[in-house]
Parts: structure tokens; C-alpha cells; sequence
């Protein structure tokens, strides 16, 4: 089970990125004929952060502990040190940015500059953080990677 969690927190963390580039695209080209695709791509957005948070949160608090102790041990104790460190807390900023897109995409879109200004902000916002919590993930899946190869390595010898 934890194999799958492990997989789908990622995977809704993409969906939510590339949702955020399809709200930005569509709010850079406006129109009474595609305002209802924004505001779904801005409600995919909240579900995708969500269930990634809820999906990591589980696993964090669930199994993290064994490879927080694999990682600290092994060559690259930065994988937690700094990257998971920083992850759980800049996670919160794309939470709290996905769950006020819906709401910025509720304004007139069509007619005020403003709105859309708030909205393809807040869509690049999630967009640079997602990605920024991405490459964390990786750092640290990596890092238990290179300890456990680490560890072996020094078994053979």
C-alpha cells in the first residue's frame, strides 16, 4: 500500500501543475467561450493539491520514519536535512494558493484585467512551487536510494 500512496502523492502533484498551466494558457486567451474551462481547470487544481496533501500527509506520518533513519545514515543526509525540511513547509503555500484559485476565477474574468492578473499569479505561483516540491521529492527518494545502495555496497565489501 505504501508503493501506491507513494506514487499517486506525485502524480496528483503533476496533475495540479500541469492544471495550473492549462488555467494559465486559457486566462492568457480569455473569452466569454472558454471562461467555464478555466474555472474547471481551477477547481482541478484544489482537488489534485488536495488529494496530494492528503495522500502525503498519510504517508508522511504513516512510513516516513523508516526512511528518515535510511536517509540520515546513508551518504545524503540533505535529502532530509534540507529538502524534506523545506517541503514540509513550503507545502502549505500551493495548498492554501490552490484553494483560493476557485474563488479568484469566480470574478469577471473577461472584463477586468485585474482578475485575471490574480488568477495567472496565483496559477504561476503553484506552478514554480509545485515544481520546486517536486524536485524536493525526488532529492529525497533519491536519498534513500543512495543509502540503501550505499549500504549494500558496504555489505559486498
Amino acid at each position: 500500500m505504501s508503493n501506491i500512496i507513494l506514487m499517486a502523492h506525485p502524480t496528483f502533484g503533476v496533475l495540479a501543475i500541469l492544471c495550473s498551466v492549462w488555467v494559465l494558457a486559457e486566462t492568457l486567451n480569455i473569452s466569454a467561450g472558454n471562461v467555464s474551462r478555466v474555472r474547471l481547470a481551477c477547481l482541478l487544481v484544489s482537488i489534485f493539491i488536495g488529494l496530494t496533501w492528503i495522500l502525503g500527509g498519510y504517508w508522511y506520518v504513516t512510513y516516513y520514519a523508516v526512511e528518515k533513519a535510511i536517509i540520515l545514515k546513508g551518504p545524503w543526509p540533505f535529502a532530509h536535512d534540507f529538502f524534506m525540511e523545506t517541503k514540509e513547509h513550503l507545502f502549505f503555500i500551493p495548498l492554501i494558493l490552490a484553494f483560493f484559485l476557485p474563488i479568484a476565477a469566480k470574478s469577471d474574468l473577461v472584463s477586468s484585467k485585474g482578475a485575471r492578473n490574480v488568477v495567472m499569479a496565483t496559477a504561476a505561483l503553484i506552478i514554480l512551487c509545485g515544481l520546486a516540491i517536486e524536485g524536493a521529492g525526488a532529492t529525497i527518494n533519491l536519498g534513500v536510494k543512495v543509502a540503501l545502495i550505499d549500504t549494500s555496497h558496504k555489505q559486498a565489501e
